[in-house]
């Protein structure tokens, strides 16, 4: 790819082709020294989701997205000599020497050199966005590269487990486990030994039903154990072998003699030409969401597929999904990097697996695909709206069948009946029970709910389908439930009443501004879709109605050099992040004078690690700043925006998988963590019509 892209540099004229070599030079490096604040490895769904929160692999235990310790354990031995290159154990071992790792939209990928041998180990989780068959699927692959560096050989051979506390809530649970026979796989598998199935709902919780897999293709040579952490790891340690005996000593506490899964494969004596080897990680949850009180299987079960349809498909697959990821990583890194430059590329790249992740793609009982979010250490709920719409970019942008997955199980429960209100509903529970709406007033009253929010929100996510699929078909199925939060903006939007906006931490907050916007920008967006499903009286009546908002709206937030929080409170500010939709939608309901005045105002008033969210509280929020980035003309503007976040990313103390909402003058995450909404950092891709068409129809 760097050759195609010197190529292209030495094309441009003298300046440019400067300037464009520079850039190509610096990319690698930026790469390079990016340290993400925590590295995703198994990103399946909120229940399979395994990431490493330091700098090194093998620094500490695995853990799952909440902190509980999840542990994978990789050990290599060289010549005789064992080290640990995954997991904090056994202690007493030495860590090989970690060169470099790179997170890229699929894969992370881990170098290490030790005693004249290089060693990459690979994580593949393929989220191909137009295959939901490949994306449903709860498996990652692990892929070890192993090549001498010093032009001797070296007897290599490599070491993984898998521990019991992947398999349960708590590590008092007990587990049990079992060995099975498949074409061409060696495959064992772990699980809880009570299985209640959807039994526990809530936000800090980790999965204690269905099974962990892990299998190798026989054809590799695979010798496998199940024991305990400590026998499997010492005899490697020791001899390079495994336990010549399973332990049969089950079921127990996943924390007694804590078993684990283990696989080795000897590599015999390694010289230059690498030698590869491979293993398949998967997590049968068997069913993964109530709806309504329908017990809903993954997506790829949705034609009666099993475990081992799940495994066999995987390997068969594998060589493919290799081949596959790596070309849809090189093209979009490429095009992220063209449409923001390479910092904003590596923040999108983190951001890819863990947005896709925070999500469980489930079949209807008709087969249809329903994609539910998990609002991840924020209050648990199911199908948030307000969740949804910060990450939709990544999905109109990659494929809007996986956006209408997820508002589909909203509009569906709007026109039930029993939800009682002419604004759109907030979410549908707690994960993984999507029964009704839990959040402020449920569907019992109208206290704390978000309804100028969630009303505009979701009319702008239909018209952001329709633009992405060149169709309105989808806002038509759902015409009445559009209409009637067309018809409460209208009534209610310009000038929005004491209530809770998405940024509900900040709390209540009259007459403000930037919610005003938003539901200015779907009425004008509710007027396209209009004109576009053939209604149009309603379509001249609402675009009309829109732009006159418009101007309301800047007599009534100018405040001089910049646009108010609050209509009534002079010399305040906002981020103006909703306007983003207007340039993105075509609407041009607002001169671009405005979104300039703001994107220059904002320039003052940066902190080291960003802009914060408003003049209240230092604290940003990760998806807004992005959108307000987009609003900017100029690169040199976007990047004086996001260029503070890859910096805070870097150099933030709070190791977790990606915060949405930290501090801009410390770094330090003030909440939330591994959830979905930072999808939304693909939004400044929507705004290349070229790009958005090229991805969103792309198959």
């Amino acid at each position: 790819m760097q050759v195609i892209m010197a190529l292209q540099c030495y094309a441009k004229s003298s300046m440019k082709k400067l300037a464009c070599l520079l850039a190509l030079a610096l990319a690698p490096a930026i790469a390079a020294e990016f340290r993400a604040p925590a590295i995703p490895l198994v990103t399946s769904d909120p229940y399979f989701s395994i990431w490493s929160m330091n700098d090194r692999l093998a620094d500490d235990a695995t853990r799952h997205w909440t902190g509980a310790e999840q542990p994978l354990t990789g050990l290599v031995r060289i010549d005789g000599k064992t080290y640990r290159m995954m997991g904090n154990a056994p202690r007493e071992l030495p860590s090989m020497v970690q060169s470099a790792v790179r997170v890229l939209p699929t894969r992370t990928t881990y170098e290490f050199e030790s005693d004249g041998v290089r060693l990459s180990l690979t994580f593949l989780t393929p989220m191909l966005p137009h295959n939901l068959d490949v994306l449903s699927r709860p498996v990652t692959y692990l892929t070890w590269e192993a090549r001498a560096a010093d032009g001797a050989q070296h007897a290599v051979a490599l070491y993984f487990d898998a521990a019991a506390p992947i398999v349960v809530n708590t590590p008092e649970q007990e587990v049990t486990w079992g060995r099975f026979q498949a074409p061409g796989l060696a495959v064992v598998r772990m699980g809880g030994q009570e299985q209640p199935v959807l039994r526990k709902y809530g936000d800090n919780l980790r999965i204690d039903w269905g099974y962990l897999y892990v299998a190798a293709p026989l054809g590799e040579s695979p010798a496998s154990a199940m024991a305990s952490a400590k026998d499997a790891r010492t005899a490697f340690a020791a001899h390079g072998t495994l336990p010549d005996a399973d332990d049969l000593d089950a079921p127990r506490e996943a924390r007694e003699h804590m078993p684990v899964l283990a696989f080795r494969f000897d590599l015999g004596n390694v010289a230059a030409a690498p030698i590869a080897r491979h293993l398949i990680l998967a997590y049968d949850d068997v069913y993964s969401v109530e709806y309504f009180h329908r017990k809903l299987r993954p997506y790829w079960r949705r034609k009666g597929a099993g475990a081992l349809d799940l495994l066999n498909d995987a390997e068969r697959d594998y060589t493919a999904l290799v081949s596959e990821a790596g070309k849809f990583d090189e093209a979009l890194m490429k095009d992220l990097e063209h449409a923001g430059g390479a910092k904003y590329a590596q923040l999108a790249a983190l951001a890819y697996r863990q947005s896709i992740a925070a999500h469980k793609l489930v079949a209807d009982i008709d087969g249809t695909a329903l994609f539910f979010p998990k609002e991840n250490f924020s209050n648990g709920c199911i199908g948030t709206v307000d969740v949804i719409y910060p990450s939709s970019p990544l999905f109109l942008l990659m494929n809007p069948r996986l956006l209408e997955a997820s508002v589909t199980p909203l509009l569906e429960y709007a026109r039930m009946g029993r939800w009682p209100f002419d604004f759109a509903p907030h979410d549908l529970g707690t994960y993984p029970l999507a029964n009704g709406q839990v959040y402020g007033g449920g569907e019992k009253t109208e206290e704390d709910q978000m309804p100028v929010e969630e009303s505009g929100n979701m009319i702008l996510m239909v018209a952001g389908i329709a633009a992405a699929e060149g169709n309105a078909a989808y806002a038509a199925h759902y015409w009445p439930q559009l209409e009637k939060w067309a018809a409460y903006l209208k009534s209610k939007g310009l000038d929005p009443d004491n209530q809770l906006c998405t940024d509900d931490f900040a709390g209540h907050l009259a007459h403000n501004a930037n919610l005003s916007l938003k539901a200015i920008l779907a009425l004008g967006a509710f007027g396209k879709l209009a004109d576009l499903t053939g209604h149009k009286e309603e379509a001249a009546a609402y675009t009309a109605v829109a732009r006159q908002f418009a101007g309301e709206w800047m007599r009534m937030a100018d405040d001089g050099g910049h646009y108010r929080l609050a209509f009534d409170k002079p010399g305040t500010w906002s981020q103006k992040y909703n306007l983003v939709w207007d340039q993105l939608l075509g609407l041009n309901l607002f001169p671009p004078e405005v979104a300039r005045k703001e994107i220059a105002f904002y320039k003052t008033k940066e902190n080291q690690y960003g802009l914060p969210l408003d003049n209240r509280r230092d604290y940003t929020k990760l998806d807004w700043l992005v959108w307000t980035a987009t609003l900017a003309d100029s690169r040199e503007d976007f990047e004086a925006i996001v260029d503070p976040a890859y910096r805070w990313a870097n150099e933030t103390m709070s190791r977790v998988p990606l915060t949405d909402w930290y501090s801009t003058m410390t770094g330090k995450q003030h909440g939330f963590q591994a959830r979905s909404v930072v999808g939304g950092v693909f939004i400044k891709m929507l705004s290349d019509p070229a790009v958005w068409k090229h991805w969103a129809r792309e198959k």
